[in-house]
């Protein structure tokens, strides 16, 4: 099975925007396990910019352009040192690829050259690792958040399955927070108006996401015929049982018969 796992900021970094060792730690583990039992794993990892604040000890997320892609240089280079040291226990090759907007815009040859080189990394047998290239995207070409990066790759590589890791448990008939008698949603069978409709505003303070750029996520991966789920990235070890079908989290079902 090819499976495109999406991490959020929240899931990789403390509040502080310090990382999170532990979780990291078993998140790296459960992947190399999946990757050992012959899946093909695509990591679309957010964190970068959140690490760069923990390290250049900045008091918040920077709202100025400038400053977010400073940080983003400082922490993308912390994120692929830790998430090469954590993978290479385990016998596995990482490979970084950082991509903008025009990257995935269908006309031109970009999209077709990244698509390329993703392919030839899963033949060769490394494991992926996706970016936003925050430290040169402007208002212009900038993708916006990895949910829809993290779609947008799973529909151009065929994935079969796009795993959605954050802060939330998934889509909930109202707002959790606000009514403590919210129930989630075990399956989507389809995106529509009433969906939509259950969609909230931004997410976590350090990262850029919210249930409006998931649900986005999930109706361009489920249009290419891809299965999405959304799931709590606290407890890594839920991918196993995302795999087996069991009921965590809130699963989409493919518009689309095959791909």
């Amino acid at each position: 099975m090819r499976i495109v796992v999406k991490v959020g900021t929240s899931t990789l970094a403390h509040p502080t925007g310090r990382l999170n060792i532990q979780r990291m730690e078993r998140l790296c583990k459960v992947l190399s396990d999946l990757k050992n039992a012959g899946h093909e794993i695509i990591l679309v990892s957010s964190g970068a910019i959140g690490m760069g604040v923990g390290k250049l000890s900045l008091p918040s997320k920077p709202s100025d352009m400038p400053t977010k892609q400073a940080a983003a240089a400082v922490g993308q280079c912390e994120l692929m040192y830790i998430y090469d040291k954590l993978f290479t226990e385990y016998n596995h090759v990482v490979a970084q690829i950082l991509i903008t907007a025009p990257d995935l815009q269908e006309a031109g040859s970009r999209k077709s050259n990244f698509h390329n080189t993703l392919a030839r990394l899963l033949e060769l047998g490394a494991l992926p690792v996706i970016n936003e290239n925050d430290t040169v995207s402007t208002d212009e070409i900038v993708i916006g958040d990895n949910d829809t990066l993290s779609a947008a790759v799973a529909s151009t590589i065929g994935a079969d399955l796009l795993v959605l890791l954050s802060d939330i448990d998934g889509l909930y008939d109202s707002d959790p927070h606000k009514n403590p008698a919210a129930r989630l949603i075990d399956t989507v069978e389809r995106l529509d108006a009433r969906i939509y409709a259950l969609a909230g505003g931004e997410g976590s303070s350090l990262g850029t996401g919210g249930m409006v750029t998931k649900l986005r996520a999930a109706r361009i991966a489920t249009e290419a015929g891809c299965e999405m789920v959304i799931a709590n990235g606290s407890r890594p070890e839920n991918l196993y049982d995302i795999l087996d079908g069991a009921h965590v989290g809130t699963r989409f079902l493919p518009q689309e018969e095959g791909k």
